[in-house]
């Protein structure tokens, strides 16, 4: 029955969440568990095992989630083109497996080369999932929000999982056995959407050509192919370009550039209209470089900062601080998450819901919060520089609820600003954004970096650092609410 679905069958579900969306929710957990897991063992896996420096340590894990969300956009566009959001999707887990086993069998000897698989593997699977979840609703549905906020908490369910296990794992037992976990919960991910997909309909298949006869016929399965021979043909480019942070450097200021010349190039086949939704899409995903510049401190910099510089006291538990660090925001999202879908949702029913501008303003302004707050903890550390896991972990209560305002409602507003054709392309811009941000997170996380220095000159180093980060994020804040009305008008109906 399922395999006779319509798109239309879909899109007319009863309640609040279409079933699809709970399939998709538990295969991007797993996956999740897998990403963040790897990522919050990066910085500590470079400065431990590596002997890398710590300013060398942050530029490299910039660099190398940088080439992570680079390639989304790639994904996207080989998605919308070629294979198809479906097939997409199952190629990246396949290569994000194989990454996670070769990290498994000799993590510091062939770090960079598992790295590399898992890169292009996130790149084919993330954009993809979440263009799916877009496509389980009506472009005028208003529980379109609340189904994003819902599936974030999946994500985050993921990250919780993942960011405690796998450090902890890692530094209490093997970092051997913790790649070998991220593979395993990849491989759980997978036979998840396979056993799935069939409710999907035809959402996610492969796309068909237009003939010069002006009729629909199926991609020629040479150019699929050719895909995947690719996307292995450049692992070798990929390691050189992710251990070599200059090549960062040419990598990023060429993307951009051309990104937006192809964009440009698809905005002129469309409508007025059309275009200026497209240019409204381009304006929140530059703000969202600037939101994931700091956020993602929490990788680098925030990493190193939980390292060295906190107790072990949560709320009097004894707890691994770098775990708090890569679990606490995860944590506060999958409880937060769904109260605040519903909350838009009566909001919406209300007709007092903020808009999604708003809403990408207060995330800026939460963001602020949360990096004085993360400045403030200096002021209850001792004379060795150790200060409160407690305000640390509030802080990350803090940041929780800017990200809320801007992550899920961004992944939601890509889907209604994008016109059909684009959809994929303008969600792997959306992962551009954050590629972006996590390079410039890099650069920011080294530039507050001490060498030989004291816990109480480390302290005061990168508390000064989140204070500038507090400042810089509440500007951005107030400017994204006063342009306001230009962005409104530029969305038509969108809302």
């Amino acid at each position: 029955m399922e395999n006779n679905l319509t798109l239309e069958d879909i899109q007319s579900f009863k309640g609040k969440y279409p079933k699809q969306l709970w399939y998709l929710f538990f295969s991007e957990m797993w996956e999740r568990f897998c990403f963040y897991g790897m990522r919050g063992m990066l910085v500590i896996f470079m400065t431990t095992q590596l002997l890398m420096k710590e300013d060398v340590a942050n530029l490299q894990y910039g660099a190398t989630q940088a080439f992570v969300y680079a390639f989304t956009f790639i994904g996207g566009l080989f998605a919308d083109k070629i294979l198809g959001f479906r097939r997409s999707l199952f190629w990246g887990g396949i290569l994000m497996i194989i990454g996670s086993c070769i990290l498994a069998y000799d993590p510091k000897n062939l770090f960079f080369f598992g790295i590399s698989f898992t890169i292009i593997g996130t790149g084919f699977f993330k954009p993809n999932i979440s263009t799916m979840v877009g496509s389980l609703y009506k472009s005028d549905d208003t529980r379109r929000d609340a189904g994003f906020s819902l599936f974030y908490s999946g994500i985050n369910i993921g990250a919780l999982l993942g960011g405690y296990a796998c450090i902890a794992i890692a530094q209490s037992y093997s970092w051997n056995l913790a790649f070998g976990l991220a593979a395993i919960v990849m491989l759980i991910s997978l036979v998840t959407f396979v056993f799935t997909q069939r409710s999907l309909g035809s959402i996610g298949l492969k796309p068909t050509r237009i003939s010069k006869e002006g009729e629909e016929k199926p991609q020629k399965s040479w150019v699929e192919y050719a895909v995947y021979i690719g996307s292995l043909a450049v692992i070798p480019l990929i390691m050189m370009m992710v251990s070599k942070t200059e090549y960062t450097d040419y990598f990023m200021f060429t993307i951009g550039p051309l990104t937006l010349i192809y964009i440009f190039y698809e905005m002129s086949k469309c409508t007025r209209e059309e275009r200026k939704k497209l240019f409204a899409a381009l304006a929140f995903i530059f703000f969202s470089i600037v939101f994931w510049a700091f956020f993602e401190q929490s990788g680098g910099s925030l990493a190193l900062f939980a390292e060295n510089n906190l107790n072990h006291n949560l709320a009097g538990m004894k707890l691994n601080p770098n775990g708090v660090n890569n679990s606490a925001n995860s944590l506060f999202v999958i409880i937060f998450a769904p109260i605040l879908g519903i909350l838009w949702i009566y909001m919406s029913k209300r007709k007092i819901e903020p808009n999604t501008i708003v809403k990408f303003g207060l995330g800026f302004l939460f963001l602020g919060l949360a990096f004085y707050t993360f400045y403030s903890t200096r002021f209850f550390a001792d004379g060795n520089g150790i200060t409160s896991l407690n305000m640390f972990t509030l802080a990350y209560f803090i940041i929780t609820f800017g990200e809320l305002c801007l992550s899920p409602i961004g992944l939601s507003i890509m889907t209604k600003l994008s016109t059909k054709s684009l959809q994929g392309v303008m969600m792997g811009m959306w992962f551009l954004a954050s590629a972006y941000g996590q390079y410039v997170a890099g650069i920011l996380g080294a530039e507050m970096a001490t060498e030989n220095a004291t816990k109480q000159e480390r302290l005061v180093a990168y508390t000064n650092g989140y204070l500038d980060l507090a400042i810089y994020a509440a500007i951005a804040g107030v400017i994204v609410i006063a342009i306001s009305p230009l962005l409104k008008k530029l969305m038509g109906g969108v809302k």
